[in-house]
């Protein structure tokens, strides 16, 4: 999936409905919400988009999802777990998410921005796992605004400083994958040290 092709083809709202879709809808895990981010940046500082609107707009969008995953994770999940002979949907499972956002809840909801496929799920679970309404919400601002300000103005920045970058979108892309990978392996790393 080409990112520029996608901004070109869908346009200023299309952007805004893919962050919002990959924030927090199930099915929008395998958009490319980094690369989609970063590239818009570089086409604002080539003026072919307006970049205080993205970064307005895409803001809003990637707040509204987590809160509409919150949700959705917060009444829909408990009945799907509630079911004592489902296979994949065990009471257990929601005591574990509970658990884990009541350990690391407030990291999670703000580094899940940076991991792929992990910032579609993260609401959802978070909203599973009762994680407190307030904390979520006020840490999904916080997420929100460092990933999709962020993101969208370091494209801008190197865009506008950089000649030519837009020859380099693809290393630079991969680049931005590599480096949102980085605090999964922190983590796990993290978590096969044996405990002291």
């Amino acid at each position: 999936m080409h990112v520029e092709h996608l901004l070109e083809t869908f346009g200023t709202l299309g952007l805004f409905a893919i962050v919002f879709a990959e924030s927090g809808l199930l099915i929008g895990f395998f958009l490319p919400g980094d690369s989609l981010l970063f590239t818009a940046g570089l086409l604002a500082s080539q003026g072919k988009l307006n970049f205080p609107l993205i970064l307005v707009g895409c803001f809003v969008a990637a707040i509204a999802g987590d809160q509409v995953g919150y949700a959705f994770g917060n009444r829909v999940g408990p009945a799907l777990f509630r079911r004592p002979e489902s296979r994949f949907f065990k009471h257990e499972n929601v005591e574990k998410a509970q658990a884990y956002f009541d350990k690391y809840g407030v990291k999670t909801i703000v580094i899940a921005r940076f991991v792929p496929i992990v910032r579609t799920f993260a609401p959802i679970l978070a909203g599973v796992g009762s994680m407190e309404y307030r904390t979520f919400v006020r840490f999904n601002i916080i997420g929100g605004f460092l990933w999709a300000v962020g993101v969208t103005t370091l494209g801008y920045v190197l865009g506008d400083t950089i000649p030519d970058i837009d020859k380099y979108l693809l290393p630079v892309i991969g680049l931005i994958i590599v480096l949102s990978l980085v605090p999964v392996a922190l983590e796990l790393r993290k978590a096969r040290r044996p405990s002291a």
